[in-house]
């Protein structure tokens, strides 16, 4: 049982995450994920989460077994071909996962959803946590155009809008 992260986790109250993520940003992160999915037949979800439960902490639920949850329950798997992506934001670990669903995950590698996550977190390190949210979203959006290009009729399938959980 880590302490540290435990302390870390309770210490951190939702104001500080919508603080670190205000609104302005949010509707920014918003448009940058709407204007990805013109390019594209998949959806993208963004969720930021500050600290865990006491009861999950105890469990020792990590940054990975979270965004795989959030995956679940904003039901980003729920996209007809199953192209949606969840980008995972556990502030207070100060980690990112990506979670694809199984028909762009067949044709994207880990590295690569890796490689996204690595650069978000060093945007951050940087204080850069708008700008890292939208390149993060372009090169996501990126990958699934490679892949599922636009179509006519392709709804929007999800909310653009990202989730403080």
């Amino acid at each position: 049982m880590d302490f540290k992260r435990i302390l870390r986790h309770l210490l951190i109250p939702a104001w500080r995450v919508k603080q670190r993520f205000p609104e302005a940003m949010l509707t920014g992160i918003e448009a940058a994920i709407r204007t990805s999915e013109t390019a594209h037949r998949g959806e993208i979800g963004l969720a930021i989460e500050g600290g865990l439960g006491l009861g999950e902490l105890w469990r020792g639920v990590t940054p990975r077994q979270r965004a795989l949850d959030a995956f679940a329950s904003l039901r980003i798997w729920d996209t007809e071909e199953n192209t949606g992506v969840l980008l995972y934001i556990q502030y207070a670990d100060r980690a990112v996962e990506i979670v694809a669903d199984r028909g762009i995950a067949r044709h994207v590698s880990d590295a690569r959803w890796q490689a996204i996550c690595r650069a978000l977190e060093a945007r951050f390190r940087a204080g850069d946590y708008a700008g890292g949210c939208a390149a993060a979203v372009a090169d996501i959006g990126a990958l699934i155009a490679t892949h599922y290009p636009k179509t006519d009729g392709n709804p929007d399938e999800l909310s653009n809008r990202p989730v403080i959980l």
